[in-house]
Parts: structure tokens; sequence; C-alpha cells
């Protein structure tokens, strides 16, 4: 059976396993392996900044996913212990830089946990944050964002945001220009 896409998410950071990471994206794309485009693999990562950058210089057309799912340092922090390591402003850089070099839209991925990141004012940050950080004058690059609300774990406290807020997040992050696409398929 042919295979025409590729992800590469969800057991353990890619980007930590960098150097087998990048053989096998060769591997795939090159006529004697899987022959699969570039365009046609996506890879998702938490935000190590030095592996994004590294991964920018090689110029590979694939999809970047960013696990963001909070819109500042304090909140991503306490969700993420990544972003101790790389803040949001660092990564969102990292990001525009990557950009740059493939001129490949990166999906933003956004976990909705309720009374943590799924407020109107945390919509408005986020779509600020992203905008000024990714966005000027002289340059706008395609910013999507896929609202996920977050699974429901006993062991982690954290509770799945409502519909009617999912719709108010989306809502505000469309008024400001950033697309989005949400877990029961509406997409703007």
């Amino acid at each position: 059976e042919r295979i025409s896409n590729i992800g590469m998410m969800g057991i353990g950071e890619p980007l930590d396993n960098y150097d087998n990471v990048i053989k096998f994206l060769h591997l795939v794309n090159c006529e004697a392996g899987l022959n699969i485009g570039y365009r046609h693999i996506s890879l998702s990562t938490c935000g190590l900044c030095d592996k994004i950058d590294e991964l920018a210089k090689l110029e590979l057309p694939i999809t970047l996913s960013i696990s963001l799912h909070a819109p500042d340092d304090e909140t991503r922090s306490a969700i993420m212990p990544v972003n101790k390591s790389w803040g949001v402003g660092e990564l969102l850089d990292a990001c525009r830089e990557y950009y740059r070099s493939t001129e490949r839209r990166m999906s933003f991925e956004y976990t909705l946990i309720a009374g943590k990141n799924d407020s109107v004012e945390n919509a408005v940050h986020l779509a600020n944050v992203l905008n000024s950080h990714l966005r000027s004058k002289t340059e706008t690059m395609p910013i999507h964002v896929n609202l996920i609300p977050v699974n429901e774990v006993k062991e982690s406290g954290f509770k799945s945001t409502g519909r009617d807020a999912v719709k108010r997040f989306a809502a505000e992050l469309e008024k400001r220009g950033i697309r989005y696409c949400y877990l029961d398929g509406s997409t703007k």
C-alpha cells in the first residue's frame, strides 16, 4: 500500500533524536526509499529552538507543528517544562527563521485547558504575540492554530474547555487574522 503522508509525533520529542530524524527524512524522500515528497511530511516539536535553527539551515520543506499551548512564558512553563529552556519569544523567533528558510507554513498546536489557557484574554494575547513575532509590514507569515480541547486525565487535574469557550477563543483569533482549525472540523 502506498504511503502518501508522514507525521512525526507522539512518542517523545523528534528533535531530541535529531541526527536519526534527518537521516529518516532523507531516506523516505529519496527515490530508492519511499519517494515521499518533503511537503507531505510533518514534524511535531515542543520547541527545541537550537534544533529548529539547525533544521531551518537544511531548507527541507517539511511542515513544522509547534506545540505552543500558551501565549506567555509563565503559563507555558507551568504546562510545558521545556519553556524554561526556550521561552515563547525565542521559540517564535526560531519559527520565523524557519519560515524564512523554507517558506513553509507552520501549525501551532494549542491544547485548551479550562481555567489555564482558554480565556478570551488568552486568545487575544495569543493572537497579539503571534502577529507581533511573525508578521510585519514587509513580511506576512501565514499562521495556523489547531485548537485541541485537552483530554481529561485524572492524574493531570486538567479539565476540558467547553464548546462555547472554544468558539469564543476561536472568534478572537479570527478577529485578529489568525487562521484556526478546531477538532470538530471547523476551519477559518
